[in-house]
């Protein structure tokens, strides 16, 4: 990503499969995070859970082909560290936006 862009390329994957869809999209704004979530998606809500699973193991992986130095393992059990602190802190408001459809 050129430092000028603020938005990320799509995936390649996503461009060339016609039934491909953006399911969510995070931007950092007012010092916070501002969603898109694409709501209804999955009946299951074990599914979101495999997402997240799968969203923080590519985190690990990202950042460990960028910095040989990060140990995977570690860098986990931090992340999963603050994941735990996160969720059982109540919002005091949801900011963000849910397309239709």
């Amino acid at each position: 990503m050129a430092s000028t862009e603020k938005q990320l390329d799509i995936p390649e994957a996503a461009l060339e499969d016609k039934g491909a869809f953006e399911l969510l999209r995070v931007w950092v704004a007012d010092r916070s995070q501002q969603i898109t979530l694409r709501g209804g998606v999955w009946e299951d809500p074990g599914a979101w859970g495999v997402m997240l699973a799968d969203l923080a193991q590519n985190i690990v992986t990202i950042h460990a082909e960028n910095d040989p130095k990060i140990d995977e393992e570690t860098f986990l059990t931090k992340l999963l560290e603050g994941f735990d602190d996160e969720i059982d802190r109540v919002m005091d408001e949801i900011q963000g936006y849910t397309p239709q459809g």
